[in-house]
């Protein structure tokens, strides 16, 4: 896969100094200043309609009338054609309209949340470069342009980097198969869109700029048949295309999909019931397996023991393979225990059925997760391939066993979280040399306790793995989790993937990468090996501005993905875009990256983690404020295209990953740090901050028309209870849960034509269903949710939440406007820039 894209450089507007140097990585930055108070305290708290309120003594901020609906007219600000050329639109979600300049007291303004979502900002470019721009789903920039001098970025207090989303699933995808793929001669940038052609025989890079020659076999158009027009190629037409390459892009022979599952089968494992949802899963899926007619599989399973299973093709039934000896492990047979699929496949049907049963009286409770893992290292090193471990408890036999960290009494700290690091390198260690031999390992963990996934989390993390997590998972006791699962597993056996992958990012000449974020190793300054790669995978790379780009129109990112299919085809992607996402984003992985540089508990960041990100936007405010003149410097100002800013910052900050108090258990807060690491902006977003709509008034207004189906689109509201009405019922969507939470007076048509029960007293504590009633009222609501699932790649559990019920208390946490446990409001938190900014 190959991308670029482009934007534009925004001007100086005065004479700048030397450019600062290029800024440190994430885990040897300066530390910010500290705040003079703990986070969440130090204001009194006020009701949600703060808006409507008088401002505390000596905050600066006028009451507001009732009838507010906004600051007041940016004409009074002549400093607005100073920013505008100073900036020329260095923002989130800035657009060439004055509208995205405009100034606003967030103190005063009471509906900042938009009621439709907030779509990607476009970057500063002509139409005809728009045109050609790939999606920003795939390939984003934090900003819609590029500043002149790093001198101009650091004082925008804004960071600059670029996310990434290279496999993800796309419809239309142009496959180019050629002799010939045309490349720079002097930095090896993919011919794209971008680039300019002098004449029909030379073309111009549009990253270094030199001059190539255009090859004979280029001048021919496969697509119109024709020959002289190289600017008309599917290459130099398309943002996003597929090339396959030839041999000259192998190492070696392809290699064939190799599938290897790493089964927890000890007492813990058996009792919480995931090998059967696990076996039914795959016999449903077993012809879906991304491969052709190489496709190889195996098992293993473990207690204190390691069992392999010998499926050769001719056995009447499978053969257990039992290794006693953890210490010094060894394969059995080496060469029988991966088998081909199709040949050996009514043996590995036998295996599947049988292994829910096999262990259902066990009494062994260890786990030598850590000598599996080794087997499993040797047994997959001659293909390299895709490694699948399901673990429920701590490992407790021989290498990387592990001793319980957490202590429940240490979670009320307002600083110090202990633990986020590995307490071993093995799992590093091990990950590593998993990536050497193309292997990568995915964790599928459910435990009812304490597992340590900080350690856990890096075998997955350095070989480009996944990280799947089932808190309090039990077959019958948390059937949504169980539910969860087989949905989960659904969509992880059958995606696409790519073996062997390498990407490489590369950028106009000026700029350059200093800091990746995501599940891979670096195999040089700017190539990441990924064992394996799949369509929910993200990246994102931190950059800097080495040469002043004062004689740059255009910055140009350019990404190539080069991967083996599942079917044994090498293929080069290639993304070409302009290239915008929002900077929190970039600040929540910066935070995350913070807590993963040591082994042990030396250090902890996670306090300077959150007052960088406090830092973040009082250092954008104030760097705004010191560049408008005239402003109201007593109040709170932020320009319209960063008025979200602020409100997605202290989101993050009551996000698990970064939040304090003792309601978050030591392995949710690392799933929450590793799910910031990788995830795709585009879901990781309603996990920081949910979608909130009430949903028991829906019509066919505004509606759109999907598959013959009528979809509401209910207005976004406010993530605070002040928007929450007893009369009603609302729908919370947080990416990976749906939340629907029925208030006590709830209309009793809707909870019967919608729930399917007479009233609210009748609605159970645990429901994870919306029943298919034959109501209008039913046919919109599951019509919106469905619409709302399909839209991402894990289906999300349902949960339905009775007013003053017990499971309202994780409900009401997603509230991120209202106070929360040792955390401000969306309002204390404003009160708390506005005095930092003064300070």
């Amino acid at each position: 896969m190959l991308s670029s894209s482009a934007s534009s450089p925004a001007p100086d507007p005065a004479p700048e100094p030397d450019p600062a140097p290029a800024p440190a990585p994430a885990s040897s930055a300066p530390q910010p200043s500290k705040m003079t108070k703990p986070f969440g305290y130090g204001y009194p708290t006020l009701q949600p309609g703060y808006q409507n309120a008088t401002a505390p003594p000596n905050s600066g901020v006028p009451p507001s009338s009732p009838g507010y609906s906004g600051f007041q007219p940016y004409a009074q600000y002549p400093g607005m054609n100073q920013l505008s050329s100073g900036l020329g639109g260095l923002s989130l979600q800035s657009s060439p309209q004055p509208e995205s300049l405009r100034p606003i007291n967030l103190t005063q303004e009471r509906n900042i949340l938009p009621v439709t979502p907030v779509w990607a900002p476009v970057p500063n470019l002509n139409l005809d470069l728009k045109k050609l721009n790939c999606s920003p789903d795939s390939f984003r920039c934090t900003l819609t342009n590029i500043p002149q001098t790093q001198a101009l970025l650091n004082k925008a207090k804004l960071p600059l980097g670029l996310l990434l989303h290279p496999f993800r699933d796309l419809t239309q995808l142009p496959v180019i198969t050629s002799n010939t793929i045309v490349r720079c001669r002097s930095c090896r940038t993919y011919i794209n869109p971008f680039v300019s052609f002098i004449d029909q025989r030379r073309w111009k890079c549009n990253l270094c700029y030199r001059v190539n020659d255009v090859p004979e076999e280029f001048m021919y158009n496969p697509l119109t048949r024709s020959y002289g027009e190289p600017h008309k190629r599917p290459e130099v037409q398309n943002s996003t295309v597929e090339f396959i390459a030839s041999s000259d892009y192998m190492l070696r022979p392809p290699q064939p999909a190799v599938y290897l599952f790493v089964l927890d089968v000890s007492h813990n494992a058996v009792e919480a019931g995931y090998l059967t949802i696990l076996c039914q899963s795959l016999l449903e899926n077993l012809d879906k397996l991304p491969g052709d007619s190489r496709t190889r599989i195996g098992f293993m399973t473990f207690d204190s023991t390691i069992h392999f299973y010998n499926l050769q093709e001719g056995l009447s039934q499978p053969q257990m393979l039992i290794v006693s000896d953890i210490d010094d492990v060894f394969l059995p047979t080496p060469d029988s225990l991966l088998v081909n699929l199709y040949e050996s496949k009514e043996l590995i049907k036998d295996l599947l059925n049988a292994l829910p049963n096999m262990f259902t009286n066990t009494r062994e409770t260890h786990s030598a997760l850590g000598p599996a893992l080794q087997a499993a290292f040797k047994l997959m090193s001659p293909t390299g391939g895709r490694v699948s471990v399901f673990q429920t408890q701590l490992p407790s036999l021989g290498a990387g066993l592990l001793q319980s960290r957490e202590d429940p009494n240490q979670r009320s700290s307002t600083k110090v979280v202990q633990h986020l690091g590995p307490a071993t390198d093995f799992y590093k260690k091990l990950a590593l040399d998993c990536s050497g031999q193309q292997t990568a390992v995915d964790l599928f963990l459910l435990s009812s306790q304490y597992s340590d996934l900080a350690s856990l989390a890096c075998m997955s993390k350095y070989s480009a793995g996944c990280i799947y997590y089932y808190p309090s998972f039990h077959y019958t006791h948390n059937p949504s989790q169980a539910e969860k699962l087989q949905k989960d597993l659904k969509r992880y056996l059958t995606r696409k993937i790519g073996f062997e992958a390498v990407m490489r990012i590369r950028c106009t000449k000026g700029l350059s990468m200093h800091t990746f974020h995501g599940n891979f190793f670096v195999r040089s300054t700017d190539l990441l090996s990924l064992a394996n790669i799949n369509p929910d995978a993200g990246f994102a790379v931190q950059l800097s501005i080495e040469e002043n780009l004062t004689d740059t129109s255009l910055v140009c990112f350019q990404t190539a993905l080069l991967y083996t299919s599942s079917k044994g085809n090498v293929n080069r992607q290639e993304i070409k875009s302009v290239v915008v996402f929002p900077s929190f984003y970039m600040l929540g992985k910066w935070g995350e990256r913070m807590n993963e540089h040591t082994v042990g508990d030396k250090w902890n960041f996670l306090s300077d983690a959150r007052d960088a990100l406090v830092n973040a936007v009082v250092d954008s405010l104030s760097a705004y404020g010191s560049m408008v003149s005239n402003l109201q410097h007593s109040a709170l100002i932020a320009p319209s295209s960063l008025k979200l800013f602020p409100l997605y910052v202290l989101a993050l900050l009551k996000q698990k990953a970064f939040r304090t108090g003792t309601s978050t258990r030591l392995d949710d807060r690392v799933y929450a740090m590793c799910q910031i690491k990788c995830q795709p902006l585009v879901h990781l977003m309603k996990m920081i901050h949910p979608n909130l709509y009430r949903i028991d008034r829906l019509t066919d207004e505004g509606a759109i028309h999907v598959n013959d189906k009528v979809v509401p689109q209910p207005p976004l509201q406010k993530l605070s209870a002040e928007k929450l009405t007893r009369e009603g019922a609302f729908l919370m969507d947080c990416g990976s849960v749906f939340y629907i939470w029925i208030g006590k007076s709830c209309d009793n048509h809707f909870i019967e034509d919608v729930l399917g029960y007479p009233n609210f007293a009748s609605i159970p504590q645990k429901m994870t269903h919306l029943p298919e009633l034959d109501t209008l009222s039913s046919e919109r609501a599951r019509s919106f949710i469905t619409w709302l699932r399909d839209n991402r790649p894990l289906s999300p559990i349902l949960h339905v939440v009775k007013d003053e019920s017990p499971a309202k208390t994780e409900f009401f946490q997603h509230l991120i406007e209202d106070r929360t446990e040792a955390a401000f409001s969306y309002y204390e938190f404003l009160l708390h820039i506005q005095h930092q900014i003064c300070k």
